[in-house]
């Protein structure tokens, strides 16, 4: 292998072998030894597309793979909370304008599931779109990937997934609830953007059920017209 080895010292049965055979005496050849360091630095390589990153960093990290760590108190805090959304695809296809997703955010394992519930006549078979899974961030790396996360979830936001654009334009009560009762951990323009969704709607709420007042009023009144006879009608007025 073409390196050298200096031989300094042997233990007492090769001293005594060499002494009887071959008539040789070794005496030790005092050597300073200085401390070596080495600097073991430990490389994750990229993740190459199996699974997800978190399994593939857990692959290294042990010689023996292990699943990775989960976190358990906060699965337990946030069981069964579910943050759902509607959503509608952003897409120069025609046939996918009318096309309607409900979203749900898991505050458990911070994974978003996509649903596409069912049209007549769309023309598209509806159901499942993604499975709970984490969702990258466009334009961030692979190996230190960002992933959306409520707040990122505003009324009117678009959000990419796997190329898929996707824009968000309701959600459900509990998700402002949720939002302002952790107000500190979410930009103030996304819990705003709820409550303008919220009162927005409250008041399309009551411009219709006054709308609808309206004409069932009517409706009656010239039922009532119609059917009743007019003496009886002035009698009444």
């Amino acid at each position: 292998m073409n390196r050298p080895f200096f031989l300094y010292d042997c233990d007492t049965f090769t001293r005594s072998y060499y002494h009887q055979r071959y008539g040789a005496v070794f005496n030790q050849v005092p050597v300073e030894l200085g401390e070596r360091k080495v600097e073991v630095r430990r490389e994750i390589p990229s993740y190459n597309g199996f699974g997800s990153p978190q399994d593939s960093k857990q692959n290294c990290l042990s010689l023996i793979p292990q699943p990775p760590k989960k976190d358990v108190m906060k699965m337990l805090e946030n069981d069964l909370k579910i943050l759902r959304y509607a959503a509608v695809m952003e897409s120069r296809h025609p046939e996918d304008k009318n096309r309607k997703f409900i979203i749900s955010y898991s505050l458990a394992k911070d994974e978003m599931q996509i649903y596409e519930p069912h049209q007549r006549n769309a023309g598209i078979i509806e159901g499942k779109f993604l499975e709970y899974s984490q969702v990258r961030k466009p334009g961030t790396s692979i190996d230190n990937p960002e992933y959306y996360t409520p707040a990122d979830l505003a009324i009117g936001a678009e959000i990419e997934v796997f190329s898929r654009k996707f824009k968000i334009v309701d959600c459900d009560l509990y998700v402002l609830k949720y939002l302002e009762a952790n107000a500190s951990r979410f930009p103030a323009a996304t819990i705003e953007s709820i409550k303008s969704n919220s009162r927005r709607q409250n008041c399309d709420s009551l411009v219709t059920s006054t709308e609808m007042i309206t004409v069932s009023f009517v409706v009656e009144t010239a039922e009532f017209k119609k059917t009743t006879p007019r003496k009886d009608f002035k009698d009444f007025i």
